[in-house]
Formats: C-alpha cells, structure tokens, sequence
C-alpha cells in the first residue's frame, strides 16, 4: 500500500488511519505527521480588512474552516489562520482613521479572532505583504523598535501571534528588521511550548533561497537556529500558480540545503511551504488530486541538510482563504475548500488545536 493510498484510506475512515497495521506497507515509515497546516485570510476585499464583518455572513463564508463536515461537529479544516494585511506605518504610528484603529485594520476585530479560537484554531496577524513592502522600508527607516513594541502589544491585546511580512529582495532593512524583532521579543519572549499565542512570531521567506536571498541569509543565522530560536519558523511562499510541485520541493529543498555562499541550511523543523488556495481548484475542493496530497511524502520526510536533527518540514500554509484578489477564485461559497483543505485536515490526522512545535 503506498502512502497516497493510505491516507485516502485515512481520509474514508474519518481519521481512523490504518498505516502501520501489520500486512501493511508505507513508502513514508519514517515520516514525521504534519503540525502546521493553516491558510492567510484576505478577507472579502483582496486583503485589506478594511470594513467591520457582518459575522453571519463570515460564518456563511468561512464555515468550511472551522467545520469540516458542515454539520455542526465543528471539526477545523486549518490548525491556524493568518490575518492579511496589517500596514505596518500604520501599525508604527498606531493611527486611527475610517479603516483602521490602533494600527489594525477594523475588519481584524475580536470577533473575527473568536470565531477560529473558539473553535481551536490559531490566530495571527501578518504585518506587511508585497503591497507594503515600501511601508516596511519606512518604518524601518523610521522608529523599527516603535513598530516592534506596538506589534507585541497588539499581538497580546488580541491574543494572537505575528507574522514578518517583509519582501524586500534587494536591498531589506536588516538592522532595522533586528531592532524590530529585539523590540518584540522584549515584550514577548520565544515561547517554545506555544501557550502564549502572543509569542508566535515567524516570517516569510521566499519559495526558495534564490529570493529573498539577504533575508533568508540574516534570518537563519540569526532568528532560525535550533540551539537559540528567537523566530518560531519561516513559511517559504507560495510560488507562482504555474509552479509545479517538484519545483516547489526543489525550492523547499533548497531551505534546508542552504544556498552555497549565501544562505546557510534551515532545519526541516523551522519551515512550512506554501501551496495556492483558489475556490474551484483541486487544493481547494478535491483532496485526492491536490497538491497537499502530492506533495506530503516530501514534507513529512525531509532530512536536515545541516542544520537541525529531526525529520520533516513542519507542514504547510496555503495562500489564501477569502478573497485573495489577483484574478483568483474566492473561497465563498459555493466554492468553499472543506472537500480539499478539509479532506487533508482527516487524512493528515492535522492537531487541532496545534501542539507544542518541534525545537529541533
């Protein structure tokens, strides 16, 4: 029995998984089960947040997330949800206006963050994205341990983690990125078992070492070592939608390579690797034939290249629920994602809510 086949199996099964039952076989016996499985929101107006939700609506749109089988169990199909766009001169200046309050957009309420936590799903907020890369090299520029400082605050004021959207690729902020990290983690200090959601902060790193490559460089030396973390994990983002799987394992590969001469080995245990989430597709509505499904032999059985000792890339991010814009499909009804996402969640057995990470 292959993998592929075992976890369908699993999925059948409703989660009764049968790999390793005696007669049976696994091309993936030294496997290590997938602990990170979640998706970025961008809401209904391609990711900024900018209007208070009707949460009846949202319930209606965002069901299949935290009900897998859309009948009231209430079985998640993600471990964590990432809140998309925080405007991070925004967030430095904790300025109010018609679509933000303290630096967070107002869509980004207590109310949206209740409706995943009630149900054990993680929160988190990401700070930036490609439309604020700008953004960032100002505030940077400007008062990095400020920003740093209102991030802790807004993480612990919401409950929720943060995330470093930074995607400068040629010439980024180092020192102060440093100053907003050191700022950060002297409000909310690295917490390895994961109980404090306000000290989860990671970054975004590209889909391979070959963008982002300055970045990559300074965040692994510095924020990514498994002897002394200050970063929980970076997820490598998604590539285009054109890129195959073997080209994104390639690019997730080359994380834990490293790149020769400019970005030293990741440990399997600091990385996620993200896949497309567009209503009407495969990842989306068909397990089966998804590309989390292809690709998660490769995930779960990664070897360390250099850095770490455990086996298996934490797992996977999907870019995005909602509306993520860009010409894509929505994740709305009657396009919602519980047949793909959802299937997966069973079959991967995905901990709900998410465990303790691995530190090594």
């Amino acid at each position: 029995m292959t993998r592929k086949t075992s976890v369908l199996l699993c999925a059948a099964m409703a989660g009764l998984c049968l790999i390793g039952l005696p007669g049976m076989t696994s091309t993936a016996n030294a496997q290590t089960p997938i602990t990170v499985y979640g998706a970025w929101h961008c809401y209904s107006d391609a990711c900024s947040w900018a209007s208070v939700p009707n949460m009846t609506t949202f319930d209606t749109d965002n069901r299949w997330m935290i009900d897998r089988n859309l009948d009231g169990t209430y079985h998640p199909s993600v471990n964590v949800v990432v809140l998309s766009f925080v405007d991070p001169v925004k967030l430095m200046n904790l300025t109010n206006d018609s679509t933000t309050v303290n630096g967070i957009p107002i869509g980004m309420n207590t109310a949206v963050v209740n409706y995943f936590q009630s149900r054990g799903v993680r929160v988190m907020m990401s700070v930036g994205g490609a439309s604020f890369t700008s953004h960032w090299n100002k505030a940077l520029g400007s008062n990095p341990t400020q920003l740093g400082i209102n991030a802790a605050n807004a993480a612990k004021q919401f409950n929720v983690g943060m995330e470093i959207d930074y995607e400068n690729s040629s010439q980024p902020n180092l020192t102060g990125l440093q100053q907003f990290v050191s700022a950060y983690r002297s409000v909310v200090p690295y917490d390895a078992t994961g109980a404090n959601y306000a000290a989860r902060l990671t970054i975004d790193l590209g889909d391979g070492d070959t963008y982002l490559t300055k970045l990559a460089n300074y965040a692994v030396t510095n924020w990514l070592q498994t002897s002394a973390p200050v970063l929980d994990y970076a997820n490598a983002m998604v590539g285009s939608q054109k890129t195959s799987v073997a080209t994104l394992e390639s690019g997730w590969q080359q994380h834990v390579d490293g790149l020769s001469g400019s970005v030293p080995p990741q440990a399997p245990a600091k990385l996620t690797g993200s896949l497309w989430l567009v209503g009407g597709q495969p990842n989306c509505d068909n397990f089966s034939n998804s590309d989390q499904n292809t690709a998660a032999s490769f995930v779960e059985n990664l070897a360390p290249a250099g850095a770490g000792s455990t086996t298996g890339m934490l797992g996977y991010m999907f870019w995005a629920a909602g509306c993520q814009g860009n010409g894509t499909g929505c994740t709305f009804p009657p396009n919602t994602c519980e047949n793909g996402m959802g299937g997966a969640a069973t079959a991967f057995n995905i901990p709900i809510p998410m465990p303790a990470l691995r530190q090594n």
